[in-house]
């Protein structure tokens, strides 16, 4: 085992070696920097004793190592600075399931007995070692990886390991069955072969993991305190030093009379009670080594950049650029917001921009050329530009235009609720007109900004589509502007929420005098409603039919519910099914303002009361 663990160290180390050689390499050949820094690395990790020793009945288990290190680099080259801590325990091993003969008689063979009570005393055997030596690294051109191998020299504390086995015969006493006296606070030459990898994740940070094999010269001698065996109950026997005490095998030829009394055995057995005590000239020295695994992290300080002594060379830098401005053919309006983008002469997008605010967009750090400038907006392209080589002046820019020769409208709204300023996203806006089967539709933006396109003559509608909104109904009469003063035609569109319960008002639901009849004014707003409930399949609505308070409350009552029934007949016949529409009549009984019976008030206050009204039903 220790035999694998060497040679697998000796690969890694010449790894290293390697890279470190090839640092050396490619900084000769790469004199741009030379990276000189301090680090401090901390780690923790598990220590595996290889003692040379050949107890039977003795094994010392791997325990725990912590340590820093402070290391300084030039470049590839470095020295390094270490102190370790390790600690190690002793344990017992085979003694678990020993027995003992008892004599029987003079001439009677011996009784195999078992001992119970198997007991162990020991203290772990610490080790420190404080070196200093060369370091080698590799470190990568991103400076986030580094490989290290260090080769230390010092000195190494050992202390501890002494342990003592003994168990209980069937009479009670009891018998050592092994004995190690352990070290005592030796001080040896120390030699530490290290390797190391290091991942920086920021410029002075790293995570690092490695190996090392640790190896202490001389011989470390045994103990000669003993203090576990004095102060056992062992301790009155011992008469001089004792440094290992291990069980005795002896080979019994027959089991007949003669057999020395009371220690010996039945040949392959032991007899544990007879153990050897080594004179003080028998004391040896063992040699200790351990390797190891650790992870840990490291802080670098930043690195001192030593530039090479170059020539000088003064070098003017060169730009160039374009400034690209889109505007309205006949209007001369500037056009923000549009999709520039800058080509060579095979047609491939060398950069694309917005203009801004003021229709403008540059482009710098271009090489003189022979370019194309297109632009496009709401879909529409406009009518390009180029630019010629020799136009390109170093530190001018070279202006250009594009020009929207689209001889259509554009309608830029935006969509708020009726009587507020909140603005409604996400809603859809249609522009039509039926008798020239023309229709567009845009969705607007989070700013609830719409832009659509309409020809240069003919009568527009314009309205919105949402769930659970009511939209009021704009006219764009297009003879009404000039394209050759205008292009943008400029509007606002309301929807009114349509929460559940909530009246809204339809305008010019008007009827004639005690009739009932829809006019044409009225079928124009009711259309409205018939747009909502169609785009809203699942909304059930009621008409409400309001009156003034002239004319008997039972007379206006019959006629409030006379026209709400025609209001409803009338959505019907658009293909509204009935079960979604319920007419009912208010009568007087639900006055806008004070002008109840028998107080004066003029037309226009009366006009207030006369109303038809919407109102979503809440489901039940």
């Amino acid at each position: 085992m220790k035999n694998r663990i060497q040679i697998i160290l000796t690969m890694l180390f010449l790894g290293i070696i390697f890279q470190s050689s090839k640092a050396q390499v490619t900084q000769a050949v790469n004199t741009a920097t030379n990276n000189r820094e301090w680090q401090f690395s901390a780690r923790a990790g598990f220590d595996k004793p290889l003692f040379d020793e050949d107890f039977k009945y003795i094994d010392y288990k791997g325990g725990f190592m912590g340590g820093i290190s402070k290391n300084h680099y030039w470049n590839w080259f470095g020295l390094q600075a270490d102190f370790d801590y390790m600690k190690n325990s002793p344990s017992s091993v085979g003694l678990e399931n020993l027995d003992y003969a008892e004599n029987n008689g003079p001439v009677g063979p011996p009784i195999i007995l078992s001992y119970s009570d198997l007991a162990t005393q020991k203290k772990d055997i610490t080790r420190m070692f404080a070196g200093f030596g060369p370091a080698f690294r590799y470190l990568n051109q991103t400076r986030k990886f580094q490989a290290e191998l260090s080769l230390l020299g010092g000195i190494g504390f050992i202390d501890g390991g002494e342990i003592l086995v003994d168990a209980k015969r069937v009479d009670g006493t009891r018998d050592v069955l092994s004995y190690h006296s352990g070290f005592d606070k030796l001080k040896l030459a120390t030699g530490k072969a290290q390797a190391r990898f290091t991942y920086f994740f920021s410029d002075n940070w790293g995570v690092h993991a490695g190996a090392y094999y640790m190896k202490h010269f001389g011989g470390a001698e045994e103990s000669s305190k003993n203090q576990i065996l004095k102060a056992s109950a062992y301790g009155s026997g011992v008469s001089s030093t004792t440094y290992f005490a291990e069980p005795i095998i002896r080979n019994v030829k027959g089991d007949k009379a003669g057999v020395s009394g009371g220690y010996d055995v039945v040949a392959g057995q032991l007899n544990i009670r007879d153990y050897v005590q080594n004179e003080p000239d028998m004391k040896r020295k063992i040699d200790l080594a351990s390797a190891g695994v650790f992870a840990g992290i490291t802080y670098r300080f930043a690195p001192k950049i030593i530039q090479p002594v170059v020539e000088k060379t003064i070098i003017k830098a060169e730009k160039y650029c374009i400034q690209i401005t889109a505007k309205d053919k006949y209007t001369n309006e500037i056009i923000p917001n549009t999709d520039v983008a800058l080509k060579d002469n095979s047609g491939t997008i060398i950069k694309t921009a917005k203009t801004d605010a003021f229709g403008i967009v540059k482009f710098c750090d271009i090489l003189p050329s022979d370019y194309k400038v297109d632009g496009i907006f709401n879909e529409v392209a406009f009518q390009g530009n180029s630019t010629a080589k020799t136009e390109f002046v170093n530190g001018q820019t070279v202006m250009k235009e594009i020009l929207y020769t689209d001889r259509n409208f554009i309608v830029k709204g935006k969509a708020v609720e009726c009587n507020t300023t909140t603005l409604i996203s996400g809603i859809t806006v249609v522009l039509e007109n039926n008798e020239k089967a023309f229709k567009k539709s845009t969705v607007t933006d989070e700013k609830g900004v719409f832009l659509l396109q309409i020809p240069e003559a003919g009568i527009y509608t314009l309205y919105g589509k949402k769930d659970n909104y009511f939209s009021q109904t704009e006219e764009i009469n297009a003879s009404n502007y000039s394209r050759d003063k205008t292009l943008f035609v400029k509007l606002e569109m309301c929807a009114e929420k349509a929460d559940c319960g909530k009246g809204i008002g339809l305008k010019n639901i008007l009827f004639d005098l005690a009739k009932y009849n829809i006019n044409d004014a009225a079928k124009v707003e009711l259309n409205r409603l018939v747009r909502f409930m169609k785009d809203n399949p699942e909304v059930k609505v009621e008409l409400g039919s309001h009156t003034d308070s002239r004319a008997s409350a039972s007379y206006n009552q019959v006629l409030s519910q006379n026209r709400a029934n025609s209001s409803v007949n009338y959505i019907v016949s658009q293909g509204i099914e009935r079960s979604r529409i319920t007419g009912k009549g208010y009568g007087e009984t639900k006055l806008l303002n004070e002008c109840a019976d028998g107080v004066a008030c003029s037309e226009d206050q009366h006009a207030i009361n006369r109303r038809t009204e919407m109102k979503v039903i809440c489901p039940q």
